[in-house]
């Protein structure tokens, strides 16, 4: 039989047991985000990249959060619901416009813009109207403060984003 010092023995445990330890899976501990905050982080990178002068990176977000607000709105019922689907129209039409910027440079800058751009902002536009749809009559009982002040955020957005794209047919010459 083959003894081992005390001190070698306890080596081969510690060995041992760390590398059982280490062939275990640890399992990350994920920060879990809530539609809400991650919409809010989306508009925030959107902004950020049209900032940065990044029209193309901010079209691809604003299409992101246009998807995920989709998906609010199927989860969601009643009033809430239908904020939710404003909020993807007036996030398409930030994503239809921002790519219109990105075609304009692409295009050399050179007035008029082309069918391609001024079609785009078309789509911002229509994206835009069904955003601008009326919610309706606030249900009985009222909804919380917190979706009341939403409604008229959106309506605040929206009506900036009209002014927005309404500039941008005119400064591209797009009739």
């Amino acid at each position: 039989m083959l003894t081992l010092p005390h001190t070698t023995l306890a080596c081969l445990l510690r060995c041992g047991l760390a590398a059982l330890l280490l062939a275990i899976p640890v399992v990350p501990q994920a920060q879990v985000m809530t539609d809400d905050a991650e919409l809010l982080r989306l508009r925030a990178k959107g902004e950020d990249a049209i900032a940065g002068d990044d029209p193309d990176g901010a079209a691809m977000i604003m299409g992101r959060a246009a998807l995920l607000s989709a998906q609010m709105a199927k989860k969601r019922e009643g009033i809430s619901g239908l904020v939710s689907r404003r909020m993807e129209s007036l996030f398409r039409s930030q994503e239809h416009t921002y790519r219109a910027m990105s075609l304009f440079r692409r295009a050399g800058n050179q007035l008029p813009a082309s069918s391609g751009v001024c079609s785009s902002l078309s789509l911002a536009l229509a994206s835009l109207r069904q955003a601008a749809e009326p919610i309706g009559d606030l249900p009985s009982p009222p909804p919380p403060a917190r979706l009341r002040e939403d409604v008229v955020q959106l309506a605040g957005r929206i009506e900036t984003w009209k002014t927005v794209v309404d500039s941008m047919i005119a400064e591209y010459q797009c009739s």
